[in-house]
C-alpha cells in the first residue's frame, strides 16, 4: 500500500503534519470499516446494525433505551429509531414502552438475534486478526495508546466519540 501522500496525487497534498496524520486516520478508518461490512452483509445486516445487536446482547436480558444504545455505538447514528426499526422489521429486536414511563422504550435483543449473533461470531471473531494481524503486538499496543491519546483531548467535546448521545436518542 502506498502512503496517503501518493494515493491522492496532489502536488501539495497537507497544509500539516496534523492535516496528514488526521487524513491518514480517517482513510484507514474507513478501509477498514468496509472491509469489516463486507464480512457483516453475509448475513444481510449492516455493520452498524451488527453493532446495535451485539451491544444488545450485551445487555441481555434487561435491554437498553435507545439513547443508552445510542451512547455506546461505535460510530454515531443519527436515527437510531429508523435504525431500530429495521431491525424490529427484521425480527432481531423486540421493543416495549416503560410500564412506569410510557415515554421510554426499552430495546432487547431476540431469540433470533442471538441465534444470528451466534452464527455470525466465529467469522466476526476473525476479522480483527485478519485486518491487523500483521502488526507486532508492539504496534498494535502502539497504535491502541496513540488512538486513545488522540481521542482523550476531544472525548467531551460534542463533535466527538458519542458526546450527546442523550440527545441524540
Amino acid at each position: 500500500m502506498a502512503g496517503l501522500k501518493l494515493e491522492i496525487e496532489q502536488e501539495r497534498p497537507f497544509s500539516s503534519v496534523e492535516e496528514e496524520a488526521l487524513l491518514n486516520l480517517l482513510r484507514t478508518a474507513d478501509c477498514l470499516q468496509r472491509a469489516f461490512h463486507r464480512k457483516t452483509r453475509d448475513w444481510g445486516v449492516t455493520s452498524t446494525q451488527y453493532n446495535v445487536l451485539r451491544i444488545l446482547r450485551g445487555a441481555h436480558p434487561q435491554g437498553l433505551t435507545c439513547s443508552a444504545i445510542g451512547s455506546r455505538m461505535i460510530t454515531a447514528e443519527p436515527d437510531i429509531t429508523r435504525l431500530l426499526a429495521r431491525l424490529k422489521g427484521l425480527k432481531l429486536i423486540r421493543r416495549h414502552r416503560d410500564r412506569h414511563d410510557r415515554r421510554v422504550v426499552w430495546t432487547h435483543i431476540s431469540e433470533a438475534g442471538l441465534g444470528l449473533l451466534q452464527e455470525m461470531d466465529p467469522v466476526i471473531q476473525r476479522v480483527p486478526v485478519e485486518l491487523l494481524g500483521h502488526l507486532s503486538n508492539a504496534e498494535k499496543a502502539e497504535l491502541i495508546r496513540v488512538l486513545e491519546l488522540a481521542r482523550q483531548r476531544n472525548e467531551n467535546t460534542e463533535e466527538c466519540c458519542g458526546a450527546g448521545a442523550e440527545k441524540r436518542g
